[in-house]
């Protein structure tokens, strides 16, 4: 009688421990390899990875999709990829037409006033020009005593 009580008290406890286990079983599925997806698919992942109350993360999780994949489809969303349509990249330049140069007028070189244009380098020398100096021959000099 002693092992009939101890083979149902362990039937008991071993169909006990079954569902007690089989209760915190969870199967997690993969698909294993590459999944092919569909455009409409796509959309619908990414309409709920960045909709209204959208989150990337929660959209992974529901649709079993990285989040890499998820940005790679929004980029090629916004550029009209997805959808089969390439946009083509217009042309940078800009219309050019030459035509001959219109005569300029003489430069009018102004009567000497006696105006004087004093010119202190940052080593303190100091230069003294008046209005009618060549601005070319300035430079050079102005560049030779910059040195």
């Amino acid at each position: 009688m002693s092992d009939e009580i101890e083979d149902s008290a362990s039937e008991r406890a071993s169909s006990h421990m079954s569902n007690r286990m089989s209760s915190r079983i969870e199967v997690v599925s993969r698909v294993s390899g590459r999944r092919r997806w569909t455009v409409e698919q796509k959309l619908f992942v990414l309409r709920d990875a960045f909709g209204p109350d959208g989150c990337v993360r929660t959209a992974c999780e529901r649709h079993d999709v990285g989040s890499g994949s998820i940005y790679t489809w929004r980029r090629q969303a916004m550029s009209g990829e997805l959808a089969g349509v390439r946009k083509l990249a217009e042309p940078a330049f800009a219309e050019v037409q030459i035509s001959e140069q219109p005569a300029l007028p003489a430069p009018t070189v102004a009567a000497s006033s006696g105006g004087v244009i004093g010119i202190e380098l940052p080593s303190g020398i100091r230069v003294s020009v008046d209005a009618t100096v060549d601005a070319d021959a300035l430079s050079r000099v102005i560049g030779i005593l910059t040195r």
